[in-house]
């Protein structure tokens, strides 16, 4: 496929599409889990896949190149081409992305020039570390001069992150200059593909690259411990500027590209946050959703999250890898976990997230090429600290098009608007009156045609289309929409069917290939594997709802009768095969028993023994169908490590922040099926929490005197998988 963009959007064979993209650095996943992480993105909607290599985690030692394990970057693109997903592969040099010196090794540093500057010497080590990651990558380029490449995975190359906003050089000429020498170098090194992107918020500089920008809900790098100011993301602007990241570094002025040349798109849209030990934020999944909608409403053509799916730390030979105020950055990191809240966990754990923007991925898989053309109209740009008056703006090209409303910002209280008239641009398509509270984000359709049906207006939300033939358009209804019948009102009827799912069952449903849909409960998920097979994960043991039916009896469910799922009264009934799992087995193995070893200056640390857990695991008991053991640790405390005790020597395996009561720091097992640690010998150490610590946290425990560390209990849950083949 050849890959090309103008103003407006991305191309490919000459076509206007709307990707989803999402990030995942390959050196932070077990490879054991690399293909079911890649698994999870794409049955989220995912398209593009965007990862770091991150050069400290492959030369921490000068010339002594490490692809091996969970760094094997080859062995990575070889699972990305499997699983039918593009690449945009960010080559740095400097990454970032929470990293011991932004990526860089402490070697690099030590020489006689300053890095991320216009020096030959620089240029020459930059030039040695590209050539190095294309050997890795070389046969699975997609060169636009090279036919016979059209169908490999990597279509783009960013090249460096945030230039010229988080460091290196801030005069324009040279900081151009330096963009585009790292370009030339990149395809000299043999990167000649369709997509150059560079970040470009901030001031970064761009180089006349392809500019990608970024969004988050909050920012656990600024230095305030405080509540922060509502962000500017939950408003329709014109402005494609993110002030506040990267505001560690210094604050953003601007963005330095013509914006008239490029089209809108995003790199960096918090697909979670990771925490820093100073500012423990939780980005819910609404708090994400709704930046992504207002993003979708002030005219972006692609969404690209980060992190689309979390992470651990690798091991580093010299030292810890994460991102320190010791190595002079603002923030201090876990030392292990990644995990950022994003929509797949640090252990691969299907999050809340990750159901909230499949509404959006469905949606722009079916009608993105289509909403690509269609610009944004903002009638009033709201301030950020405007809580009263109506978000709202159109992707319209005057005649059709769809209206964006957005009454939701993190940890804010909108104001309500009642029997609200909606129109369209030229008020002549007026909607039903409805009540806009406190919390909605949406969007609805307007002189919009599916199939021989062109509907006038609609207070649903499209969503996707499914059966063989794409017969059935579905919508959803807002979370708080009480009403079952006069969804649609039609211009013109064709035969088409309508389905109308709740907003429950839409974040729970999963389209496949052949255009079925299933519905899973809030603890499961199904994908496809890369031999077309369904595949359920489950913590519930759930019903399932299908349509249209397998055509078999299934080997781990039982087909207990249909329901009707079309939640418009008026509409087509949509029977869907209901299914029962034949196997009833527990949730849970219990509580794991823990013994207080000491408490010293404040600290504690518990005796836990796992090893019953993952002999579990290993002997697939209960059920053969056991895929994990998930172990929930309850405590109160400031951080957390779970320790490996060998000849009188500690080890650190994992650590967590701790986020407060409602959120136990949970661990996933089956990564250390084949590790040689005695699980019946672990250390938990909990570092006190005290009253004044200077730390942001949205809900602190109570204390009955200055300081707290303590452990509440252990819990186990299983997650059993199911291969459903036809």
């Amino acid at each position: 496929m050849s890959y090309s963009f103008d103003n407006i959007s991305i191309m490919k064979e000459g076509e206007r599409i709307f990707p989803i993209m999402g990030e995942i650095h390959y050196s932070r996943v077990p490879r054991t889990e690399w293909k079911e992480r890649l698994l999870k993105m794409k049955a989220g909607g995912v398209t593009i896949v965007s990862a770091y290599v991150i050069w400290i985690h492959h030369e921490e030692i000068e010339g002594h190149y490490d692809w091996s394990g969970n760094r094997d970057l080859s062995a990575f693109m070889e699972c990305v081409s499997e699983c039918g997903l593009k690449m945009l592969l960010r080559i740095g040099p400097w990454s970032h992305g929470e990293v011991r010196n932004g990526g860089f090794p402490d070697w690099l540093l030590h020489k006689d020039f300053e890095p991320r500057t216009n020096d030959e010497k620089y240029f020459a080590l930059v030039k040695k570390w590209y050539s190095e990651i294309f050997w890795q990558v070389k046969g699975f380029i997609a060169n636009p001069a090279d036919d016979s490449s059209r169908e490999k995975p990597i279509i783009g190359v960013q090249i460096e992150n945030e230039y010229g906003h988080c460091g290196g050089l801030y005069e324009k000429e040279s900081g151009e200059a330096h963009m585009q020498r790292l370009q030339k170098i990149a395809k000299e090194c043999g990167f000649n593909v369709a997509l150059y992107t560079a970040t470009g918020w901030g001031g970064a500089w761009t180089g006349g690259m392809l500019p990608v920008m970024g969004g988050y809900c909050d920012a656990p790098w600024d230095q305030r411990v405080t509540e922060i100011e509502p962000s500017g993301n939950y408003t329709f602007t014109h402005e494609r500027n993110d002030h506040n990241i990267g505001s560690d570094h210094g604050f953003a002025y601007g963005i330095t590209f013509d914006l008239k040349k490029f089209p809108y798109l995003t790199a960096e849209l918090g697909g979670g946050l990771q925490v820093t030990s100073h500012r423990r934020t939780i980005a819910t999944a609404k708090d994400i959703a709704a930046v992504a909608l207002s993003k979708l409403g002030s005219g972006v053509n692609l969404l690209g999250f980060y992190m689309y799916t979390g992470g651990t730390n690798p091991e580093g030979k010299l030292t810890t890898l994460q991102e320190s105020r010791a190595t002079g950055f603002l923030n201090d990191l876990p030392v292990k976990s990644y995990d950022f809240r994003a929509a797949i966990r640090e252990f691969g754990q299907v999050s809340d997230t990750l159901r909230e923007l499949k509404l959006f991925s469905y949606f722009a898989a079916e009608w993105g090429s289509d909403l690509c053309g269609l610009p944004a109209e903002i009638p009033c740009e709201v301030k950020p600290d405007d809580l009263t008056s109506l978000r709202y703006s159109f992707r319209s090209d005057k005649k059709r098009g769809y209206i964006f409303v957005n009454n939701y910002v993190r940890h804010q209280k909108m104001a309500e608007h009642k029997d609200l008239e909606l129109k369209s641009p030229d008020s002549k398509i007026l909607f039903p009156k409805i009540n806009v509270e406190n919390g909605d984000f949406f969007f609805f359709p307007f002189n919009m045609s599916y199939g021989k049906s062109l509907v006038k207006s609609a207070r649903v939300t499209p969503f996707t289309k499914i059966g063989a033939n794409k017969e059935i358009s579905v919508f959803y209804k807002r979370e708080n929409d009480s009403a079952s019948s006069d969804f649609f009102d039609f211009s013109e009827r064709g035969n088409e069917k309508f389905l109308v799912l709740s907003k429950k069952d839409a974040l729970n449903a999963w389209k496949m290939s052949d255009g079925r849909l299933v519905i899973t409960d809030g603890q499961s998920s199904a994908l496809e594997d890369e031999k077309g097979r369904i595949v359920i994960s489950t913590r519930s043991n759930g019903e399932l709802f299908v349509y249209p039916d397998f055509k078999k009896e299934l080997a781990a469910f039982k087909k207990s009768g249909l329901e009707n799922k079309n939640a418009a009264s008026d509409l087509d009934q949509i029977l869907f095969a209901k299914y029962q799992p034949l196997e009833k087995c527990e949730k849970s193995c219990g509580k794991i028993p823990f013994e207080k070893k000491s408490s010293e200056d404040g600290k504690v640390s518990y005796k836990i023994d796992l090893s019953a857990c993952i002999e579990s695991l290993r002997k697939k008991e209960p059920s053969k169908n056991l895929s994990d053991i998930f172990v929930k640790i309850a405590y109160t405390g400031n951080t957390a490590g779970l320790y490996e005790i060998k000849g009188g020597e500690r080890k650190l395996i994992l650590d967590n922040f701790y986020l407060g009561e409602n959120y136990p720091w949970e661990i996933g097992l089956k990564r250390f099926l084949e590790a040689s640690i005695d699980f019946s010998n672990l250390e938990l150490e909990i570092l006190p929490l005290k009253k004044d610590e200077k730390i942001y946290l949205e809900k602190w425990p109570d204390f009955s005197g200055g300081e707290i560390a303590e452990l509440h209990s252990i819990m186990t849950s299983f997650e059993f998988s199911y291969i459903i083949e036809e």
